[in-house]
């Protein structure tokens, strides 16, 4: 590995561990990703630090647990204030400083400081967003806090998911056209908000590729390497197929939105063939969630969008945060490769650096491993891992060590029901599942194991007061 490879990111939005054919999908196929992965490795074990969006990405960008910041639980509104600290070391900022140039496009969902028409920053009104309108925002002015100001020279795209205003590009740090009127007709489930004249939501991902490409074809006149962070809108609510996808997955709406980030991953990989860069970037490819279990219709299609997995994105169980993952880099990882490692998206931070040959600076990406070996099919000793912390949407954490995995409360803590609940008499405390056995998590030992759940509680403990040591 004496050249640093580009690297592309590609991270979809609320995309299950069932949602591609080569991981049991059967309404539909994902050819470009079921090639993606018969020429690298895929992983059958690997997890987002939440179920849910913002803080799984906050984890992606700073190798971090996102319960180590104001987020406890949820996810911040489209109006949220940035999550990410202006001091903390991202991927960007660290790739960056090796020369890389650095582009996000997509999706940032990471918060950002918009002001009011008075001046006054929306953050003291409401530091996560959900409490503000967008009616009075002074989206002439900018924001801060932005990709452009964590690392990134460049970003292209929306500030939260597809159903929350402002509906609008944005461009490095403003509004690309400004929103200027309150739309009367929303599409199913999404909020109401300002809106610009050329913001169409079928449009949205189709024009996130068409920039990616753009920037492709830039980086493959210059000698120095890329950095691409690629969020696609898809396939989160609410699921607006351009008009070429409609009705073709048999699975509705957002079968035809996985279908999406097919098409978007073949055509990443179409871009780097024809510009000879294929060999020398590696691209991963994942997704920041499980998915919800059914379509906003109230129906699934017969399509498992997280496989045979128990729950669905914000749930504590594996269908919440279990996560398609593929990494593809000729001639470095081996092709038709499947790891049962298990392994989180916060480790992706320290693989990188390993990759590029950097050291992480002190007390930044404290809960981030590399992986590298494994990518490389090399023979590891020891797992990656001691073990791995879980978060659910309410907040509920879980601890996953070897083949134990304990859920310390009971409910899914997330959207299925119940979410929450209380024992009564001496049923358990919180939940206890052998995951090799039981992967369905079906079968609580929580009375009948105690030493491990005093051993996997004694984790948590000494993770949350201390830090993951590396």
């Amino acid at each position: 590995m004496s050249k640093r490879p580009n690297i592309i990111m590609i991270f979809a939005d609320d995309m299950g561990y069932g949602d591609m054919s080569c991981q049991g999908a059967v309404n539909f196929s994902t050819p470009n990703l079921d090639s993606m992965a018969e020429s690298g490795i895929r992983f059958s074990d690997m997890h987002s630090s939440s179920a849910v969006c913002s803080p799984s990405r906050y984890s992606f960008l700073t190798g971090r647990y996102c319960w180590r910041t104001r987020l406890k639980e949820y996810v911040l509104g489209g109006f949220g204030a940035p999550l990410i600290e202006q001091r903390r070391e991202t991927l960007a900022s660290l790739v960056k400083k090796q020369g890389y140039q650095t582009a996000a496009i997509g999706k940032w969902h990471l918060g950002l400081d918009w002001y009011d028409t008075e001046g006054k920053a929306l953050k003291e009104c409401d530091i996560n967003g959900w409490n503000i309108d967008g009616d009075t925002v002074d989206y002439a002015r900018g924001f801060k806090g932005g990709p452009c100001d964590l690392g990134f020279d460049e970003f292209f795209g929306i500030a939260g998911s597809l159903d929350m205003p402002p509906y609008c590009y944005l461009k490095n740090n403003r509004p690309e056209t400004l929103p200027t009127f309150k739309k009367h007709h929303f599409y199913p489930q999404q909020r109401e908000g300002m809106q610009a004249k050329n913001f169409e939501e079928t449009e949205v991902d189709l024009t996130f590729i068409k920039k990616a490409e753009e920037f492709i074809e830039r980086q493959s006149k210059e000698e120095e390497p890329f950095f691409l962070y690629l969020t696609p809108s898809s396939p989160h609510r609410p699921c607006v197929p351009p008009e070429f996808l409609k009705g073709k997955s048999n699975a509705g709406n957002r079968g035809d939105m996985v279908l999406m980030v097919d098409h978007m991953v073949g055509r990443v990989r179409k871009a780097l063939e024809e510009h000879n860069l294929e060999k020398d970037t590696l691209v991963i490819f994942s997704s920041d969630n499980g998915a919800r279990a059914l379509n906003y219709d109230g129906k699934d299609y017969g399509h498992k969008s997280n496989g045979d997995l128990r729950g669905q994105k914000g749930d504590i169980y594996d269908g919440g945060h279990r996560e398609p993952c593929i990494a593809q880099w000729p001639d470095t990882i081996p092709e038709g490769l499947i790891s049962d490692e298990p392994l989180c998206l916060v480790d992706i931070f320290a693989t990188l650096a390993d990759i590029i040959d950097v050291e992480i600076p002190a007390n930044h990406a404290e809960d981030s491993k590399s992986f590298l070996p494994v990518l490389k099919n090399e023979v590891v000793d020891s797992p990656v891992h001691e073990a791995l912390v879980h978060h659910s949407l309410d907040g509920l954490f879980s601890v996953r060590k070897g083949e134990w995995k304990a859920v310390f409360g009971n409910g899914s803590g997330g959207f299925s029901e119940p979410a929450r609940y209380t024992p009564e008499g001496n049923k358990p405390e919180g939940q206890l599942y052998n995951i090799h056995d039981d992967f369905r998590e079906t079968t609580n030992l929580w009375n009948d194991r105690p030493e491990i759940v005093l051993q996997l509680q004694e984790i948590l403990t000494r993770y949350q007061q201390e830090g993951a040591s590396r």
